[in-house]
């Protein structure tokens, strides 16, 4: 399963966050008003309207936080992040078995990522759940940690039975838009890095990076 875990957010950053989004407990609405026509079936969770003060505010902060992130940058070749939602699931609620709109007002949907606010000791069940040609994981990270994978991959989050899960999601347009070539553009990138810190410049890294440039010229859209 191709996907990358990070962590993103610190303690600090996280709990500016959650002191802020308890405040305003008018401007949660049903999660429906913004899933696609098959999604809305199966989704059953709460998220901060995008037009209010905080969600435009915070979300630009994290987003930010993303794009300036150099292993975010070399694993999702990053052109523009949008669609960002702020989510809590309560008790009874969850999010059935889903694929993510191909193509959204906001942008292209190469990459979806899931951002976790709060420990997962806070709730019980709300695991992320993304599945593969033959094989299915279930997330449930720490704190800050997010978790970035391919928008083509179905998933679904678990009913939580005790607590409040609570996340930022949002979904990627990528420079590049195949699965494959992404990963062989972040294999060479992490392996030119990887001899740089090591060896120091060299005539012969010099040509690795300049071959992944052409490539990445080459690939992308």
């Amino acid at each position: 399963m191709n996907y990358l875990k990070h962590q993103l957010l610190n303690s600090e950053e996280l709990e500016i966050l959650r002191k802020n989004l308890d405040k305003d407990h008018q401007f949660w609405e049903d999660g429906k008003k913004t899933a696609g026509k098959q999604a809305a079936k199966v989704k059953n969770n709460l998220q901060l309207r995008r037009d209010s003060n905080l969600s435009i505010k915070f979300s630009g902060l994290i987003t930010k936080k993303i794009l300036c992130n150099e292993l975010i940058k070399s694993f999702a070749l990053p052109k523009k992040i949008h669609g960002t939602i702020f989510s809590k699931t309560i008790v009874g609620m969850k999010y059935g078995r889903h694929i993510d709109n191909a193509y959204m007002s906001s942008g292209r949907a190469d990459l979806s990522f899931t951002i976790f606010l709060n420990s997962k000791n806070n709730y019980d069940g709300g695991a992320l759940c993304i599945e593969d040609f033959n094989s299915e994981e279930k997330f449930k990270l720490e704190a800050g940690e997010i978790i970035i994978y391919p928008s083509t991959y179905l998933h679904s989050v678990e009913e939580v039975f005790d607590g409040e899960r609570l996340v930022f999601i949002g979904w990627i347009e990528s420079y590049v838009k195949s699965i494959e070539d992404r990963e062989y553009l972040f294999d060479l990138d992490a392996a030119a890095r990887s001899l740089l810190a090591k060896y120091g410049r060299s005539d012969e890294l010099d040509l690795i990076f300049k071959s992944y440039s052409n490539l990445l010229r080459r690939l992308g859209s």
